[in-house]
């Protein structure tokens, strides 16, 4: 062991501080990036409560048609996903992320503007295009930073940007919404406006104050950016029995594959409680909410996700497991999806679905965790974010069948039992993933 390796050799106290470090520099902002994302991707939602006769479809379609509309975010997304990590890969994480979040910022403003079906249609495609590689960008940055042992709490504390996004912007949106006709402009219109223009300022901030990596960090010592190195070259040279594939083999291996469909029908479920679920609130009977008072009650099931999401994180890198606390969680969401649909009684209905949304947010820090472990370079940076695009179109099938179904019945019970479905199915086939398949000795890259 050189010089350098003797440095970098810390114990577990010095490399808890250093890590701890690293955290408070980069998740602030990361974090807050990401609630500013999520609010621009499901404001939508509360929206919703005023558009139909904005985009003047009868009522007894408007729910396919938001569905559809809601849901082409994700086409959108889909599309330029693994393009948009390359690029972030060979330009920086630094001007990419920033250049992203400008870009998107003024989109999701000027859906204030729509007025018909085809532009909604069209506004909330671009807006996909223009968000698509900010949350895989992410992952694979962190990828820079944290070996994987570190990197399933690291990952759930940075997803939690998407429950306080909830938890903030439904009463936020909610509050909005009550601005209806303040300077000429409809409470929607209003809620588009106010709620893009923070990804503009996030993103002029980014662009000054993200570094591309541990070697262009400023606020590290020498020896500090050579203990980082060394603990990922570390990990590396612990993990050249198991599989690293080239970014083409990571495309076409079926073990990608079955995790794109994990996460497939993770967001079905996901995006198909969110992007509705003001509405479900709205339809309930015997419960008459104001907008401010659906977005104070939407705002629970987030909060209460944002602490198991940590917990589970935490307890997964601790055990080292992650196919198990993605099933069970998993599974506990089913099921509370499943009593949503079986109960009459509002607040049991309500506390259904919040038991579902812990479950389902609970999976996201493991899930991650496990899709980075076997993945490295350009491989990373593609195959991840194949599989956040891939997986995403579950945000496109979820709202829309969740509007196909609505309008067809009448009400949210088959749709419940749907999402339940997917989550149960995702539990199951998260199993198939077995440790042994990611460390059988093959070539690498």
């Amino acid at each position: 062991m050189g010089p350098d390796e003797k440095t970098a050799a810390l114990n577990d106290i010095q490399a808890g501080k250093l890590y701890s470090k690293i955290t408070w520099r980069l998740i602030p902002l990361l974090f807050c990036c990401y609630i500013i994302a999520y609010i621009d991707r499901i404001n939508v939602g509360f929206a919703k409560l005023q558009l139909r006769e904005v985009l003047g479809v009868d009522e007894a379609v408007f729910g396919t048609v938001y569905g559809l509309g809601a849901g082409l975010f994700f086409i959108g997304y889909f599309l330029f996903e693994i393009p948009s990590n390359l690029i972030l890969q060979k330009v920086g994480a630094r001007i990419w992320i920033a250049r992203i979040m400008i870009v998107w910022g003024f989109v999701a403003s000027a859906m204030m503007f729509i007025h018909n079906t085809t532009m909604f249609y069209f506004m909330r495609f671009i807006l996909g295009v223009a968000e698509a590689g900010f949350y895989p960008g992410i992952i694979f940055y962190l990828t820079y930073w944290y070996p994987a042992r570190e990197r399933a709490k690291t990952l759930a504390l940075f997803a939690t940007g998407a429950v306080i996004a909830g938890i903030i912007g439904s009463p936020v949106s909610g509050a909005i919404l009550g601005m209806h006709g303040f300077g000429g402009l409809d409470g929607w219109q209003w809620l588009f406006l106010l709620e893009g223009l923070p990804a503009v300022f996030l993103g002029l901030v980014v662009l000054f104050v993200l570094p591309n990596g541990p070697a262009k960090a400023k606020w590290l010592s020498p020896e500090e950016k050579i203990q980082v190195q060394y603990r990922l070259d570390e990990e590396i040279a612990q993990r050249k029995d198991q599989v690293h594939f080239r970014l083409s083999k990571a495309l076409t291996s079926k073990w990608v594959w079955l995790l794109c469909l994990v996460y497939f029908l993770l967001n079905v479920g996901g995006y198909g409680y969110e992007l509705w679920m003001p509405s479900i609130i709205n339809d309930l009977k015997g419960l008459n909410f104001t907008s401010f008072g659906i977005g104070m009650v939407n705002a629970v099931p987030y909060l209460l996700a944002g602490v198991a999401m940590f917990l589970v994180g935490r307890n997964s890198d601790r055990t080292g497991d992650r196919r198990w606390h993605v099933a069970v969680s998993a599974g506990v969401s089913a099921v509370g999806f499943f009593l949503s649909a079986y109960f009459q009684n509002p607040f049991l209905a309500l506390a259904a679905l919040t038991i579902a949304f812990i479950g389902l947010k609970s999976t996201v820090g493991p899930f991650w965790a496990l899709a980075t472990s076997f993945l490295t370079g350009t491989a990373a940076a593609g195959g991840i974010a194949f599989i956040n695009s891939v997986g995403n179109l579950g945000g496109f099938a979820g709202p829309y069948l969740v509007g196909v179904f609505k309008d067809r019945t009448g009400n949210n019970e088959l749709a419940l039992w749907i999402l339940g479905g997917a989550l149960l199915m995702m539990g199951i086939l998260i199993l198939a993933v077995r440790d042994k398949t990611v460390q059988k000795k093959q070539n690498t890259t």
